[in-house]
């Protein structure tokens, strides 16, 4: 399977208006760099980008992010993609829209695995940081941060398609009947992979894409250990987060659940495909 479709035409005039007919004073050169899942991105001159919903679900999602990174900034090392302004409809664009920071610099997603394991103990303190007890009105995700039993159905289906279920699906069936989180709803971040992860030379420089931002188990998040790192790092990871042995187990739970979504809907993405692939064998060593 391949990124869902666009629900609306976004275009480089379109977005322009946009910008000049709400924030003229930061009207420039803009150019397209990404063409997401849920969001198209601009670069907007060279320290900001525009960040647009292509599709009606990641609507409420650009609201909470403009609603709550000012709040959950507060408490982390790592700079965020903190709304610099907020758009509203208008010039035929039906939807909310943001203009952030343009972080310079390059993913996580293109060093590989073996070299990643300088941010262990960084990206170990922004969960820190951020996991602290999330208020009744925090947004509620359906797919994060519920107890794993709640993706049962859909990792067996995603499962179906992926050559390595033989081995996944024993494992998926034993993580899922874990006790589920019986803390507190913690902050998520949500989606945890290394496209969302920036590197400022070999510094973790900003943590991206808050689109799934939710509140619940920490384990959700925990998952990058997995989706991350190999082995050595991950163990790293681990002692900092200081995470007991049940939430470590649905941590891996997490990060099959989500390796199976990269493996299975990343036919047009190398980069998403490769870290699917990752994952999977990782939650297979431990």
């Amino acid at each position: 399977m391949t990124t869902p479709a666009a629900e609306i035409d976004i275009h480089d005039d379109v977005v322009d208006r946009l910008i000049r007919t709400q924030h003229p004073d930061l009207a420039g050169p803009l150019s397209l760099v990404a063409n997401g899942w849920d969001n198209v991105i601009y670069r907007l001159g060279t320290d900001l980008c525009v960040r647009l919903p292509r599709r009606q679900v990641a609507v409420d999602l650009i609201v909470n992010e403009q609603r709550w990174l000012p709040v959950l900034a507060e408490h982390v090392e790592v700079a965020l993609p903190l709304p610099v302004r907020v758009g509203v409809p208008g010039e035929g664009y039906p939807w909310p829209w943001t203009i952030a920071p343009w972080f310079h610099g390059r993913t996580v997603a293109d060093v590989p695995p073996c070299d990643r394991s300088g941010i262990a103990v960084p990206l170990a303190d922004f969960m820190t940081g951020l996991h602290r007890p999330a208020p009744p009105d925090a947004p509620r995700n359906p797919v994060r941060g519920v107890p794993l039993a709640a993706r049962d159905e859909a990792v067996r289906q995603r499962l179906r398609s992926i050559p390595r279920s033989a081995d996944l699906l024993p494992l998926w069936e034993k993580l899922a009947a874990l006790p589920p989180w019986q803390g507190p709803a913690l902050w998520l971040h949500g989606d945890p992979h290394p496209g969302n992860l920036l590197l400022d030379g070999e510094e973790l420089a900003a943590v991206l894409d808050f689109g799934d931002l939710t509140s619940g188990d920490p384990a959700t998040d925990l998952a990058a250990a997995w989706l991350v790192f190999d082995e050595n790092a991950r163990e790293v990871f681990r002692t900092r987060v200081d995470a007991d042995e049940v939430t470590w187990e649905r941590a891996r739970g997490w990060a099959l659940a989500m390796g199976t979504a990269l493996a299975a809907h990343s036919a047009d993405n190398p980069s998403m495909a490769a870290i699917g692939e990752h994952v999977l064998g990782q939650v297979l060593l431990t």
